[in-house]
């Protein structure tokens, strides 16, 4: 093997991932099946927005060897105003990061890699003129869905012919084998067009026809209509691969049961369990908590909930930060944790998603659902009552809702509250009713669909194997 990597050394990529957990989780999974399966060697260099980055190197430091990694040093956000939108505090750190990227890329070819591409994150078109300057191809590592996608390509169009704030169109926007979505659930970005988010995230949008390729955390069955319309380049934009489902493997915290969930389910029946959580970064107001607190003990269903300290201010406000400041269970309500202590359980920040979602006791996820989350969900054929809160998260609800039919969205009232009742309705509904069968039988067809598309000569597997060898034959 020795011998054939001198007289043909196996190309290399550098993986550019930007702030998040769940940017980064996708990531590591692609780079091993990169690794493993098509002999290409990978180096994360990771942008640092000043948060701890302790986490990201000890999952990093796991890896296999072909696998390595550079941390950038932290850029300064002294500047931002405090109500900054996360979108932008991700995506300048890419930007403010380009100098040290820059150096960094160099120092790899001066080390005689066979460096021959760069792969960006959704926020990290940015980087493209470094590539350019350097001979390496640029490429997008896309972590949601196709019909995101496809928005992001038909964004900027929309941009030009729209003169009104998308939220008050008074028709959805209808993308080719996508399901209609209202202007009020696209990202929190685009619900103010005079802020500089907006126009930051326009032009992002319109510097992706600049990739050479972009792969897509998602398959071809998942959703057929919205990746042919992809692939007959409808939007004028570059080849899509679709090379998911890319879930997390491995744990972020230690893999003990620390949290005792893994224990606590092995006592439950089978298929009993809802499990309740936001994501890494997800937070509810004190109101919301309370309303799901005794909407959950209405409804007499086995739980995990997932709690972390509410937030008043931003429903995103645990993404760069994983603890809790306070205790979260103090501002649980009164007696809560007595009285459902024999149907649930409660655990601070932090649970195994993995483990607890694979578990033949759990039979229901509710979730905010973030994509991560989504295709764990696919994965294990787990049914979902979607209670979307940022990012592309209420785009996501619409596909699953109403277009795959594999989750119960929940109605927020004018305030943005979802009330006890409701929630214990569909809990009951998930975990008991006529219409949580349906989901889950709908839900167990895609497990098998998404267990095919990464099998050895599934389509998602043929895919990746598509572009590690346009990356095999390039010359730099």
């Amino acid at each position: 093997m020795e011998d054939v990597q001198k007289s043909s050394p196996i190309p290399h990529i550098a993986i550019v991932p930007t702030p998040g957990m769940g940017h980064l989780f996708p990531l590591i999974e692609f780079a091993k099946r990169l690794v493993v399966h098509n002999e290409v060697g990978v180096t994360f260099i990771i942008p640092n927005d000043g948060s701890s980055m302790e986490l990201q190197k000890k999952l990093l430091q796991s890896l296999p060897k072909p696998i390595s990694f550079v941390l950038l040093p932290p850029v300064n956000f002294d500047d931002l105003p405090e109500d900054s939108m996360i979108e932008t505090r991700i995506e300048l750190t890419l930007t403010r990061s380009l100098p040290a990227l820059h150096e960094s890329l160099k120092s790899l070819t001066a080390e005689s890699t066979h460096l021959v591409a760069i792969v960006v994150d959704v926020f990290g078109p940015s980087a493209f003129d470094v590539a350019r300057e350097l001979g390496i191809l640029p490429y997008i590592f896309f972590p949601t869905t196709a019909m995101v996608l496809s928005f992001f390509f038909y964004l900027p169009e929309l941009d030009a012919s729209t003169s009104s704030e998308y939220r008050h169109l008074p028709e959805p926007i209808k993308l080719p084998g996508c399901p209609p979505v209202q202007g009020c659930d696209l990202f929190n970005p685009l619900h103010n067009r005079k802020t500089e988010t907006y126009k930051s995230f326009v032009r992002m949008a319109d510097r992706y026809k600049l990739a050479h390729g972009i792969m897509v955390n998602s398959f071809t069955d998942l959703e057929p209509g919205a990746f042919t319309a992809l692939k007959e380049k409808i939007h004028n934009n570059p080849p899509v691969y679709p090379v998911g489902p890319m879930i997390q493997t491995c744990s972020g915290n230690d893999s003990s049961d620390q949290s005792g969930c893994l224990s606590w389910l092995d006592k439950q029946p089978n298929g009993s369990v809802m499990f309740v959580s936001f994501g890494s970064g997800g937070t509810l107001s004190h109101e919301q908590l309370t309303e799901l607190a005794f909407g959950l003990e209405t409804s007499g269903q086995r739980f995990i909930w997932v709690v972390k300290s509410p937030n008043e201010k931003s429903s995103e406000a645990a993404f760069f930060s994983l603890k809790s400041t306070k205790n979260p269970l103090d501002y649980l309500p009164t007696g809560f944790l007595e009285r459902t202590k024999d149907v649930g359980l409660v655990v601070e920040s932090w649970a195994p998603q993995v483990q607890v979602l694979s578990h033949d006791s759990t039979g229901g996820f509710l979730s905010h659902c973030g994509w991560n989350s989504t295709l764990e969900s696919v994965v294990n054929g787990m049914p979902l009552i979607a209670w979307p809160l940022y990012a592309e998260q209420r785009m996501n609800a619409v596909f699953l809702a109403d277009d795959l039919k594999v989750a119960l969205r929940v109605k927020p009232d004018e305030k943005g509250l979802v009330d006890r009742d409701q929630i214990a309705m569909y809990a009951k509904e998930l975990m008991q009713g006529e219409e949580g069968k349906l989901l889950r039988n709908r839900m167990k067809e895609l497990k098998e669909a998404a267990k095919m598309a990464l099998s050895d000569g599934g389509s998602s597997t043929k895919s990746l194997a598509e572009v590690a060898q346009i990356w095999k034959s390039h010359k730099n």
